[in-house]
């Protein structure tokens, strides 16, 4: 049986993420803070946790407080192995 053509191109289920932008001090790289809730193993009580993805950022667009949608990829660096797909929600500049 062969495989068709579609399904040998068809892209992996990669892992995606929604979080807040914390840094944008780096050149096109952004820092994402996902939160996450964990009920704790003993006592039961939900536990909030974060977690820091360095996200590639490539015009620089986003800053901090914006909402966005970042996706796992190939690894780009050291650290960084995740992508920034999509702006979710800007908050509002005064």
């Amino acid at each position: 049986m062969e495989a068709s053509v579609s399904e040998q191109s068809a892209p992996k289920n990669r892992l995606i993420k929604v979080g807040r932008v914390v840094s944008d001090k780096m050149d096109k790289t952004v820092v994402v803070a996902v939160d996450y809730r964990r009920q704790h193993p003993i006592y039961k009580k939900a536990l909030r946790r974060t977690s820091r993805f360095k996200a590639h950022d490539e015009q620089n667009q986003y800053q901090v407080g914006d909402i966005v949608r970042i996706e796992e990829t190939r690894p780009l660096s050291k650290t960084k192995k995740w992508i920034v797909r999509e702006l979710i929600e800007r908050p509002a500049r005064v």
